[in-house]
């Protein structure tokens, strides 16, 4: 029949809405993360498990989908959950859309809490333009060329990390970002121990050393700053440098245009006074 996603608490189960209710008494099949955890929301709801409950998580979803298709494919309504919040963020689900969709089944969603937009809300930093990272990464050339990319966006940008992990993310980000880019890091949304922590980058660092760790942590950054508007020299190196890779005026003033963002006209007005002064 169709696959629904349902969004689920990332904390607080007052945060169920009817509809996710009605979604998981009506399903024929629950794909779930973890049926440990959905058996004890099911049985929060007064609800029956059954044998509704398949377990599709980050090692089988791949296995899982075939099953899933099948099921569809005889008219069961399947909802997918994961153990917090919207499937498919972080979490399995993605490949199970892309394969009902794909097949030409109804794909829908039951919206829900999602930590990544609570919070991007309550971090306090620009909401206007946002990218998602997930999880960084772990080591290597990977995590420092992701670092590098985030250091760099001028978007706000959330991210996901581990209680054990968190100490050294934030201290990597500091390295990349600056000390000084603001940040949020929020612990254990919805939940009794809930901590919102706005600064710096660097009293990020500071206050996840005085005690240990504990929980599902969000990290919001702060986008990069604009860059410096480029001034008369940084126009003269530029072309120089253009001039001196074998460019020839035209191409250079364009070339110079497009990399440092300087209108046109500004740029051939200094590049003529350049040459006027090379020329004598």
């Amino acid at each position: 029949m169709s696959l629904i996603l349902v969004g689920t608490p990332i904390g607080n189960l007052g945060d169920l809405s009817p509809r996710a209710v009605d979604a998981l008494a009506t399903a024929d099949t629950i794909a779930c993360e973890d049926t440990r955890r959905t058996r004890a929301l099911l049985s929060h709801l007064g609800l029956p498990a059954g044998r509704r409950l398949l377990a599709v998580h980050d090692h089988n979803e791949a296995v899982e989908v075939t099953n899933v298709l099948a099921r569809l494919d005889k008219g069961e309504r399947v909802v997918v959950v994961t153990d917090a919040g919207m499937p498919g963020i972080s979490d399995p689900g993605e490949r199970l859309v892309a394969a009902a969709a794909a097949a030409g089944h109804a794909v829908d969603v039951v919206p829900g809490p999602s930590a990544m937009v609570a919070a991007l809300v309550v971090s306090g930093l620009s909401t206007s333009r946002f990218c998602f990272e997930g999880f960084l990464p772990r080591k290597g050339s990977a995590r420092a060329e992701r670092l590098r990319e985030v250091a760099a966006d001028r978007r706000t940008t959330v991210i996901f990390e581990a209680p054990h992990r968190i100490r050294a993310t934030v201290a990597d980000l500091a390295g990349a970002a600056g000390g000084l880019r603001r940040v949020a890091v929020v612990r254990e949304l919805t939940k009794l121990h809930e901590e919102i922590w706005r600064g710096t980058l660097a009293g990020a660092v500071e206050h996840l050393s005085t005690k240990e760790p504990r929980g599902e942590y969000v990290i919001v950054l702060d986008g990069a700053p604009p860059p410096e508007p480029a001034d008369e020299i940084d126009v003269e190196t530029a072309l120089r440098a253009r001039l001196d890779a074998g460019a020839d005026k035209r191409s250079a003033v364009a070339e110079v245009t497009a990399a440092l963002g300087v209108p046109k006209r500004t740029v051939y007005d200094i590049a003529l006074r350049l040459w006027a002064r090379e020329s004598k």
